[in-house]
Formats: structure tokens, C-alpha cells, sequence
């Protein structure tokens, strides 16, 4: 019987100790372009599995791509965090593009799901087309150097980098694992961390303990993707106009409030994308002249001439306003074409009907008598 306890003790102390030496593994889920804001949350994430006691991190990755220098900041994390990094392309049907090439490779340990695809890492400009001449071949050789170095430290093709930056070349899980430009094809997350259990990653010689690990899932939640939609420059664009209208018609008719707290709020919220996105200072103040002078023509008997060239400072200012940007960070020109025209047409109507106003006879006050006969009694 004392046998019977004693051995009832011992597991009961044994069980516990054996279950809380069980491993977690952070699962950053990243299925969003990478900018500022996506690359803020992804690293505060990826600080949080290194402060909290997490064996690995791994970014479930599904992105077209972003901005370089937020792309450059996720991988200086990646490569500075003191536990294990894994990317996993995944689920089936996602994508590591563009700028998702350079975090897929700077992670300790690359995985894809059977059904997904990498590459097609070439530089484009802000219009979405290939850089020309001279400054092609220093933004080329500048991407495929950091990328080759990248998949050479990690043991992975550099050779095959270095054709995802000048050919972009794009590869389906078999064809990638076949060159060896990634570690391993897994169907899911938890067979991944069982397959890659007690592996010793290159060049950091982190020891996986990954075998039947706790998987944390976290999400970009709601502010997050609200702000990472907010940048978008179209957006941008639209509640900048939106807020000098509410802002200018509060101006010029005060009291009315709607109008000035609509145009308020846009306006803040265009400046969080102008602090997010590269801007053009020229295109700001050609939107602002462009404005200026519709007020102008408005009060000013031009003919409409302001009214045209107005519209004109408008157009190329949207257009220009994030030319420094990479695609899919750049205006739509047909979009600008749109709200030009839609724009024109009302600011067109509104001074139509303004001078025919302003032309009707007077119907009240003493200027009504002018010119009529009276009899004096």
C-alpha cells in the first residue's frame, strides 16, 4: 500500500513538470502588404515571442510585397531576435512576393505548403514599371546582393536569388525545395514543427524543440488593418480633397459645424497617411494651388480659366503626390481622371448657378423701388 502512494506521489509530481516543460511556438499570421504599419505590428510580435518565453516564432506568411524599407526592418528584426524565426508560406494558394522574398529567406528555417509560390522579386518604381537606365542597374544590383547574401548565410540557392532579383524568377513549393531555395514542403504548421524538431538551423545554431509544441495564433486585428488600409494612396488622396471641402466650406459659411468636423477628421486622417507614405512636397502644394485657385475663380470673373487650371494643379498633384513610392503604393490615374471630371462638373453647376443668381433682379429692399413712378399727396 505505502508502494501503491508513493508511486502515485512521484507521477503526480513527474506529470505536472513534463507538461510545463512542453514548448510554445508563437504563429504570426502576415496575409497583408508590408508597410509601416504591418511592419510595426510584425516585429512588436516578434519582440513579444522573444519576451515571453516562446521556443520559436514562426510568420505564417501570404503577402504581394510592400515597401522596401519596411521590408528592411522585419528582416533586421528577424535576424537580430535570439529565438528561432520559421516562415511558412501558407495556406495553400498564398504567396511569398516581392518584398516577401527577403523575409522568407532571412528566416532560420523556410517552409512552404504543397500549393504556394515565392519570388518575382524585381524592383519596380512607383507607377508599378521597371526602373530605367543608370538607376536601374544600382537598385538592381543593391536588391540582388542583399537577397543573395541572405539565402548564403541561410545555406540556401543564392544563385537562385540572384534570378528572383534580375529575371524574376517565381517557383511553385516542389520546384523551390528541388533547388533548394527553401528548407522543407509541409502541409500544415503542426506537421512542420514536428518534421523540423531538433534540427539545428544555419548560421545561428538555435536547437529546434518544436516537437508537439503549444501554437499561439495572433492576428492583425481590426486597428491594424483599418490603419494598413488607411495608407493606401488612393484613400489618401480622396480624404485630403475631402477635408479642404469640409474645411473651406466651414470657412466661408461658419456656424453650419457637419460640414468643418467631416472635413476635420478626413484631414487628420490623410496626415497619418502622409507620415506613413513617402511624399511628394511638390504634389502636396500643387493640390493645394489647384484648390486655391477654384476658391479664386469662384469670387474672381475669369471665365473659368482658374476654374481649368485649377483642375489641372488637382490632377497632376494626386498623381505626383506618392511618386516615390513602389507599386501598389501609387495613385490610380484613372481614379484621378475620375474625381477631376466629377469635381470639375460640380465646381462648373455650383459657379453656373452662383452668377445666375447673381444676376436676377433684386426682389426685396429699398433697391426694388429704383426706377418705378410714385405720386406725391
Amino acid at each position: 500500500m505505502k508502494r501503491l502512494l508513493l508511486a502515485v506521489f512521484v507521477l503526480a509530481l513527474v506529470l505536472p513538470a513534463g507538461a510545463a516543460a512542453r514548448s510554445r511556438v508563437l504563429a504570426i499570421h502576415f496575409d497583408t502588404d508590408v508597410n509601416p504599419v504591418t511592419q510595426d505590428w510584425l516585429n512588436h510580435e516578434l519582440g513579444h515571442a522573444q519576451s515571453n518565453g516562446y521556443a520559436a516564432a514562426v510568420i505564417v506568411l501570404d503577402t504581394p510585397g510592400g515597401l522596401e524599407e519596411s521590408m528592411r526592418k522585419i528582416v533586421q528584426r528577424e535576424l537580430s531576435l535570439r529565438i528561432p524565426v520559421i516562415v511558412f508560406v501558407s495556406p495553400n494558394g498564398a504567396r511569398a512576393a516581392s518584398a516577401g522574398v527577403w523575409i522568407s529567406e532571412a528566416a532560420d528555417v523556410l517552409a512552404m505548403a504543397p500549393q504556394t509560390n515565392i519570388g518575382s522579386s524585381t524592383p519596380i518604381n512607383g507607377s508599378g514599371q521597371n526602373i530605367g537606365s543608370d538607376l536601374r542597374r544600382k537598385v538592381v544590383n543593391d536588391a540582388a546582393a542583399s537577397l543573395r547574401g541572405l539565402a548564403k548565410t541561410h545555406g540556401r540557392n543564392a544563385k537562385w536569388a540572384d534570378a528572383a532579383v534580375r529575371k524574376a524568377s517565381n517557383l511553385d513549393a516542389q520546384e523551390a525545395l528541388k533547388m533548394n531555395v527553401i528548407d522543407l514542403v509541409s502541409p500544415t504548421l503542426p506537421a512542420l514543427l514536428n518534421t523540423i524538431d531538433g534540427r539545428v538551423t544555419v548560421p545561428r545554431h538555435f536547437k529546434l524543440p518544436t516537437k508537439d509544441a503549444t501554437v499561439v495564433d495572433v492576428r492583425p486585428g481590426f486597428l491594424t488593418r483599418f490603419l494598413s488600409t488607411l495608407i493606401d494612396p488612393n484613400i489618401v488622396g480622396l480624404l485630403f480633397l475631402a477635408g479642404l471641402a469640409g474645411l473651406g466650406f466651414e470657412l466661408f459659411h461658419p456656424g453650419v459645424v457637419i460640414p468643418g468636423a467631416f472635413g476635420a477628421i478626413c484631414m487628420v486622417c490623410a496626415l497619418f497617411g502622409f507620415s506613413v507614405l513617402p511624399l511628394s512636397w511638390a504634389g502636396l502644394m500643387l493640390v493645394l494651388l489647384g484648390a486655391a485657385l477654384l476658391v479664386i475663380d469662384a469670387h474672381v470673373p475669369t471665365h473659368g480659366a482658374l476654374t481649368l487650371s485649377g483642375l489641372v494643379a488637382i490632377a497632376v498633384g494626386l498623381i505626383t503626390l506618392f511618386h516615390k513610392a513602389p507599386a501598389p503604393y501609387h495613385t490610380s490615374v484613372p481614379l484621378v481622371v475620375t474625381v477631376t471630371a466629377v469635381l470639375g462638373g460640380f465646381w462648373a453647376f455650383a459657379i453656373a448657378k452662383a452668377v445666375a443668381v447673381r444676376r436676377r433682379p433684386v426682389t426685396v429692399g429699398p433697391q426694388q423701388i429704383v426706377g418705378m413712378e410714385g405720386v406725391v399727396r
